[in-house]
């Protein structure tokens, strides 16, 4: 059981990557977003999966790496990523920029983000994602429907 936990978390093991694996994780739901973004309810299916999985698991990943808020659990950046472009249909340019306001966003950790860090568990590792994602799909609809 511990192995199925700490492969979901990391996201196909993605999380052990030294090296910004937030941002690595971040890369692979990029490239889920593109694959999905033509099918409005599949997305929405595998956006509620993978957030669904997160909360199951993100808590339990903490434990079985004997960390809190472990850098190898990415799953949070996953389903965060893909709250921020759910209902978008982007081109190259304002996806690289939603890209880069996620990342921002989820290392800022705006008001109720932090706060939700705080809880610890799962929601304290899915919360702040989930709202870092939600910010940045804000601002990605307000452009696409004000400026586009």
């Amino acid at each position: 059981m511990q192995n199925l936990i700490k492969l979901i978390a990391s996201f196909f093991y993605l999380g052990y990557i030294r090296f910004i694996p937030g941002t690595v994780a971040s890369c692979a739901a990029l490239g889920l977003y593109f694959l999905f973004r033509g099918d409005f309810y599949l997305y929405t299916l595998l956006l509620i999966i993978v957030n669904a999985l997160g909360f199951l698991v993100a808590g339990r990943a903490e434990v079985a790496f004997a960390e809190e808020d472990s850098p190898k659990i990415v799953i949070d950046e996953v389903g965060g990523f893909l709250l921020a472009f759910w209902g978008l249909n982007l081109n190259l340019p304002l996806v690289i920029t939603g890209f880069f306001i996620f990342r921002g966003l989820d290392m800022a950790k705006p008001y109720p983000a932090d706060k939700l860090e705080r809880l610890g568990g799962s929601c304290g590792v899915m919360g702040d994602d989930l709202i870092a994602g939600l910010y940045t799909n804000i601002v990605l609809q307000i452009v696409t429907r004000v400026f586009l």
